[in-house]
């Protein structure tokens, strides 16, 4: 991205200023190199996002952001339904709910290092990962539709959780809102058997040790000290997620056109919220956010039955659970006054300062637990929610490293089987259901993800708790 081009606020605070059809500027967040290494493409999906009816404040972007469809990923921007404001697929993304679970071991690295491959082995058997993998959980179509509604919470009816899973999950676990009659019975059909299962692409499920602490009484909050063992699960709503954004890619194109919104990209589509297409889309949304609740729900339960066979002294429980591709409800103050917001954020976590409701009321005083996930060749972290960061870009952080290159440019560049036995070189196991999948998944095909998480918390969006360090991972 050209800096010329660029207004500078701050270190790490940029402005694209109104021009055009631009109905408010566009901010990106990022220190002067990461901003200037943005394709250009960025630019462009954020001054048109900027254009969008009912937009407020600004379009947004994360530090790790990158060109995808539509929106930007690593973008944000919030709609007023009072103002003609619309809801977008491009500015959810295909992979609905797509976000990380952060699990407490009680063991430490010293505990777990000698017994790794076993560990590895066995949860790699117990959760399926890969293109189309399908879990043991056969699910009816009346059950299925439970799921959509009640998320993580019918996971744990069903004796897949605990009760303090819940209360250590966003929105506790069920997104409010959702209705199985907006999703189509193709998506239903491919989801039936995906439950409780990785699926591919950037996901993974990876045993982690802290190696840093930044912020000491937070991480007292989250019981993080140095050397305790972590496991990150990294996942969305699988083939269900993706095929409602393919059906309402087309449902919300013909409702552009028919109220005469004009769009600069196709997976720009999108409708006003008030309108009977942009609530279908909504409530189809919502159930996409409860397959992924209820998918990392499930999983939690297999790693658990895997440690309590392996380390029978572990006590598996939820740190955290949080999306990165989703459409909230959110209030938010206007120009004074509060303001019923439909925030999107694609590729971007939610990440709220202190003394927000929807934060659970342990960590409510330090601010919402914020997991960034990296590479499994170089780190992942914990951060927690700032107060400016929800006057700089609704309470939004960064959700990764970002790609700096094409899965097709990494294929290119890297062999699979290599990728493997480097990070094997340097005592990361990894499990991989596919070796394609680990070539594109190459971790020199991801930003850094320490300059990433370095430029979030400079610019104020959310605050360094803990670094992690991976010991081994299973990708699909």
């Amino acid at each position: 991205m050209e800096l010329k081009k660029l207004k500078q606020h701050g270190e790490c605070h940029w402005e694209i200023p109104r021009q055009g059809a631009m109905r408010v500027p566009a901010f990106v967040y990022g220190d002067r190199n990461l901003v200037s290494e943005m394709d250009e493409k960025v630019f462009e999906q954020l001054t048109n996002v900027a254009c969008l009816p009912g937009i407020v404040r600004g379009a947004m972007a994360m530090p790790d952001a990158h060109w995808g469809y539509g929106f930007p990923i690593g973008g944000v921007a919030a709609f007023d339904p009072e103002d003609g404001g619309v809801i977008s697929v491009g500015g959810v993304g295909y992979d609905i709910s797509c976000g990380v679970r952060t699990l407490h071991t009680g063991m430490a690295r010293e505990d777990i290092v000698p017994h790794i491959e076993t560990l590895i082995e066995r949860l790699f058997k117990a959760v399926p990962a890969g293109v189309g993998s399908e879990g043991k959980l056969r699910l009816s179509p009346a059950n299925l539709d439970d799921v959509l509604v009640e998320g993580a919470r019918w996971a744990v009816s069903e004796g897949y959780g605990i009760p303090e899973d819940l209360a250590h999950t966003e929105e506790e676990g069920r997104l409010a809102g959702a209705d199985p009659s907006c999703v189509s019975d193709t998506a239903k059909s491919r989801q039936h058997r995906q439950v409780g299962t990785l699926g591919s692409g950037n996901h993974y499920l990876e045993v982690q040790y802290v190696e840093e602490i930044y912020h000491p009484s937070a991480a007292r909050a989250l019981g993080l000290e140095k050397n305790l063992v972590v496991v990150a699960i990294h996942c969305g709503s699988r083939a269900l997620g993706h095929q409602i954004g393919t059906d309402y890619l087309q449902v919300l194109g013909k409702a552009a056109a028919r109220y005469r919104i004009p769009i600069r990209e196709r997976e720009l589509v999108c409708a006003p919220i008030n309108s009977p297409e942009g609530s279908r889309y909504y409530r189809a949304m919502a159930c996409g956010v409860n397959c992924a609740l209820a998918n990392r729900q499930v999983i939690t339960h297999l790693v658990r039955e895997v440690f309590s066979d392996v380390f029978p002294q572990a006590r598996i429980r939820t740190l955290y659970d949080i999306s990165h591709n989703t459409c909230k409800i959110e209030e938010h103050v206007v120009e004074g006054k509060k303001s019923r917001l439909y925030v999107h954020r694609k590729g971007a976590t939610r990440a709220f300062g202190p003394g927000r409701p929807e934060i659970p009321a342990v960590f409510r005083d330090m601010g919402q637990p914020v997991l960034i996930g990296g590479t499994m060749g170089t780190c992942s972290y914990i951060l927690v929610g700032q107060e400016s960061g929800e006057a700089l870009a609704w309470g939004s952080a960064c959700h990764g490293a970002g790609r700096s290159m094409s899965r097709k440019a990494a294929l290119k560049r890297w062999k699979g089987a290599k990728v493997l036995s480097d990070l094997a070189g340097r005592g990361i196991l990894v499990r991989a259901a596919s070796i394609r999948g680990a070539a594109e998944e190459a971790p020199e095909a991801y930003k850094d993800v320490r300059v990433v998480v370095d430029a979030t918390h400079r610019a104020g969006l959310a605050a360094k708790v803990a670094l992690l360090r991976p010991m081994a991972c299973i990708k699909g």
